[in-house]
């Protein structure tokens, strides 16, 4: 026994040393949470709210939640008796002195007041500045009649995996509350948007901390925190934040002119995949595949051509899509730039005068609507391009045909079925009254959706359900509609 104390007590030195020595390479992250907790604020915005209504806000506007099936099955018509004010809260940091504040659109769109709370507790109420839908971004105000404490932003594209960081904000309706973590991932693409580029970290985010900065160990933000991974809606260690690369050109837009002006070039386009370069004998896979070009767009204008493959633009180099999306957006409006590209194998450059995006958002649809497009139910439809599925978000999972169009007379309309929403699937059975239905159909096409449909009506169905995925309600769901296809009362 006289033999192994000595061992043990060897082994407990040794491994009290390592555990010392592993603990002073932690980094002290009092310093930075004292410095920069009061620049970060609490948001609370309250719009008018009908029953029946989705709400929104409360999801985070994310597309990782579930789905639920039998969300809206039936929505009533809007009946003005029946509003009530709805109450959404999240976080935001101050960038300037004089009261301008960062946060995300979703927690602030469609408000009619917006309150804002210090770290202080004072409290007032803010002017919405901007609004961005496409990064969810929003730009606020408030009037102190003081100085604010602010934080700046950093250079996200200086962040490397494993860089520890730290996440500020309000978690689940709580006060000023800070995590830590690392930088997971950067430029990562979940095909929430055009503008996909975000820094992954494992920093715990909860909803409320939505708008709330991601901050380096230099006190600079890098990131503005926007959505998780999450089955549940809390924290699992994946979250995700707008990078300041992209932040600062949309917060400065919305500072100078109240809205975004984006560069527009005109085009439809996709990633170079491995099939892609072995069809179009390409040596690499990069760049951006032109699927469409918009007529008489500025890429039309100027010379190009479907098949293209833009692998520059002006002195960027293009080896993934989203970087051409983010490069256009970025440049000035007007601007000539010359872009160089592979037709038929052979590299030509041509010279691009942009456009601007707003204004011009819906024009990739415009060809899919013309006098041959069948409807039925009052809806439209036609193909889920990978524009329209960038422009509104729509998750990849999300599997069916587009509503390209709808009668405003209709009662799809009224159960607000709108362009850009999603037809998921539809019912063979017509709904008694214990509305069940039995088996579906999943629908790949236009034509083979209005088909079904036909068919549903020519054999005598009254009404019928489909599964839609809407983008207000970000969420599938089943609707009812008649074939009578008159606005329901």
């Amino acid at each position: 026994m006289t033999r192994i104390f000595p061992y043990f007590s060897f082994t407990a030195i040794v491994l009290f040393l390592s555990l010392d020595l592993y603990s002073i390479d932690l980094p002290d992250f009092t310093e930075l949470a004292e410095t920069h907790s009061p620049t970060v604020v609490n948001i609370l915005s309250e719009k008018e709210f009908t029953e029946g209504e989705s709400d929104d806000n409360s999801r985070e506007n994310s597309p990782f939640f579930f789905e639920d099936p039998f969300r809206d099955f039936f929505e009533r018509r809007p009946n003005k008796k029946n509003r009530r004010p709805q109450r959404s809260g999240g976080s935001g940091f101050i960038i300037s002195d004089d009261g301008y504040i960062v946060t995300n659109n979703h927690v602030v769109e469609g408000a009619t007041t917006v309150k804002v709370t210090l770290n202080n507790d004072e409290t007032f109420i803010a002017d919405i500045i901007g609004l961005d839908s496409r990064m969810d971004l929003a730009l606020l105000k408030i009037d102190a009649k003081k100085k604010l404490p602010f934080i700046k932003f950093g250079d996200s594209k200086k962040s490397k995996v494993g860089e520890w960081v730290i996440a500020i904000g309000n978690p689940l309706g709580l006060g000023g509350s800070v995590t830590a973590g690392i930088i997971s991932a950067v430029g990562r693409d979940i095909r929430s948007g055009p503008y996909d580029s975000f820094i992954q970290t494992d920093a715990p985010i909860n909803k409320g901390n939505s708008g709330g900065p991601l901050i380096n160990l230099d006190g600079e933000v890098i990131g503005v925190n926007t959505m998780i991974f999450s089955q549940t809606g809390g924290s699992i260690g994946i979250g995700f934040s707008i990078p300041s690369e992209l932040v600062e050109p949309v917060i400065n837009q919305l500072k100078e002119f109240g809205e975004t002006r984006r560069g527009w070039l005109g085009v439809v386009i996709q990633d170079v995949t491995e099939d892609v370069a072995k069809d179009m004998d390409l040596n690499e896979e990069r760049g951006a595949l032109v699927q469409d070009v918009v007529k008489g767009g500025p890429a039309d204008e100027a010379g190009i051509e479907t098949g293209d493959v833009i692998i520059k633009f002006g002195d960027k180099v293009i080896n993934k899509m989203r970087e051409l999306t983010t490069h256009v957006a970025n440049t000035k409006i007007g601007k000539k730039v010359k872009v160089e590209l592979i037709r038929l194998g052979k590299n030509k450059t041509l010279t691009v005068k942009l456009g601007r995006l707003e204004g011009n958002e819906e024009s990739f649809l415009k060809g899919q609507i013309d006098d041959e497009t069948k409807k039925i139910l009052g809806l439209g439809f036609g193909e889920l391009t990978p524009e329209l599925r960038r422009k509104e978000n729509i998750p990849s999972n999300i599997v069916g045909v587009a509503v390209i169009d709808v009668d405003e007379e209709s009662e799809a309309f009224v159960k607000k079925i709108t362009k850009g929403s999603v037809l998921m699937s539809i019912t063979y059975q017509k709904i008694n009254g214990n509305m069940s239905y039995q088996s579906t159909v999943k629908v790949v096409n236009s034509d083979q959706a209005y088909k079904v449909l036909l068919e549903r009506k020519d054999a005598g169905d009254e009404r019928i359900l489909l599964r839609v995925w809407r983008p207000e309600y970000r969420v599938s769901s089943l609707v009812a509609l008649s074939f009578d296809n008159k606005k329901s009362d």
